[in-house]
């Protein structure tokens, strides 16, 4: 279930909570019991395959192969 972050207008207080997609907008009270509270926008890391932060190593057989929009591999 995704985690979305919001913030309490009335004392500032940054808050997570786990919801279904559908309940996104819905509004969510502080964990102060205040109402006023806003849906922050956050950032999302996705790694494709091996390890995250790691990049591939490149394959030695001096074809180049660009990289581009497919990785060289699959545009033709």
């Amino acid at each position: 279930m995704p985690r979305y972050e919001y913030r309490c207008r009335s004392c500032g207080h940054t808050f997570e909570l786990r919801r279904p997609m559908a309940q996104s907008s819905a509004p969510a009270p502080c964990p102060a019991g205040h109402e006023d509270t806003v849906k922050l926008l956050s950032t999302v890391a996705v790694a494709v395959g091996g390890s995250a932060g790691s990049a591939p190593a490149p394959s030695g057989d001096g074809g180049g192969g660009g990289g581009g929009c497919c990785g060289g591999g699959c545009c033709g």
